[in-house]
């Protein structure tokens, strides 16, 4: 494994300075492309549901990610309560959408990175953590000084701004980012997000200018790079060919896409009618056929799910 990429900001004294400017923002922020503005210093609370403080909902050695971000030990994953988008059908709607979990110091998450290091992880896997940006900062800065080096791993809606990924920059080491729409209709009716499509292209273009295409060392454990994820949905929402051009054609038809069947109508997906049921068979054989016709040939592609569950992990106990 080589070195993270920001043990050197750390090294510096970059990280500091992004951890003060990341901190601020929060007075009137501007993390996300919402942009709401709100002084969540004084106990204002954003769009996304967070204040001041963070919140985790969990952490644990996840095996269930893709190959070169789980490897053979896990991913050391943080999942981040709260999120900055509304999507109905979230998979993880008890955390993102109504806010479970505890509230946790910097001091205390770096103590998550240091229990997660220590299980054997191959990376820290931060789950929707956008509203949480200056707390993921400091959080990296005190596991660095406590002797946590590992890899950075930014799980992301792809709905990110462009501030946020400028104090990103050199900081993550891999992007495993959503292209979740193609259509701001779609996104505007199942995730709240009407600017999603355009603020996720430039983001994903900025993603791979910062990090590239996804390297691995000799066991295929991810280095470095960006990884593309996309949840097919029902009745074609997802505008899957529309996103795998886009992938092709902007990123490259190296970039490793990670196409997922998995879709079920978790959340308050039920009460929509398009997308209160699986996809069909043959809705996943037009997004397989997508992505071929592309010419995207690395990364992964889920089996059809007859009776598919979420995966478990191990998760790592927490006061």
């Amino acid at each position: 494994m080589g070195v993270p990429m920001f043990v050197s900001l750390a090294e510096s004294g970059e990280l500091e300075r992004r951890v003060a400017v990341a901190r601020e923002s929060l007075s009137a922020c501007r993390l996300c492309p919402r942009e709401c503005g709100v002084d969540r210093l004084a106990g204002q609370v954003g769009y996304c549901g967070a204040g001041s403080t963070a919140r985790v909902y969990r952490h644990m050695a996840h095996p269930g990610e893709e190959p070169p971000i789980s490897g053979t030990r896990g991913s050391g994953t943080v999942f981040w309560s709260h999120c900055t988008m509304s999507c109905c059908f979230c998979q993880n709607y008890n955390m993102s959408q109504l806010g479970e979990g505890a509230d946790r110091t910097a001091d205390e998450v770096a103590g998550m990175m240091v229990t997660l290091r220590d299980a054997g992880c191959h990376n820290i896997n931060h789950v929707s953590p956008t509203q949480f940006l200056p707390h993921v900062l400091e959080s990296l800065l005190l596991a660095w000084r406590a002797g946590a080096v590992l890899p950075t791993v930014w799980n992301t809606s792809g709905y990110e701004s462009e501030f946020a990924l400028e104090l990103l920059d050199g900081v993550v080491d891999i992007y495993l980012s959503d292209i979740r729409y193609s259509s701001d209709d779609a996104a505007r009716e199942f995730s709240d997000a009407p600017d999603y499509v355009p603020v996720s292209r430039v983001a994903l273009a900025e993603m791979h200018r910062q990090v590239g295409g996804l390297t691995m060392d000799a066991d295929g454990v991810g280095e470095k790079g960006l990884i593309v994820r996309h949840l097919v949905l029902p009745n074609g929402h997802a505008g899957t060919r529309d996103a795998m051009r886009f992938i092709a054609g902007k990123l490259g038809v190296e970039t490793h896409v990670s196409l997922m069947a998995q879709y079920y109508p978790a959340g308050r997906a039920r009460e929509f009618p398009d997308l209160a049921r699986r996809i069909t068979r043959e809705e996943w054989a037009e997004a397989r056929a997508a992505l071929e016709d592309e010419g995207l040939e690395n990364g992964w592609v889920q089996q059809y799910p007859e009776d598919l569950s979420p995966i478990a992990g191990t998760e790592i106990a927490s006061d």
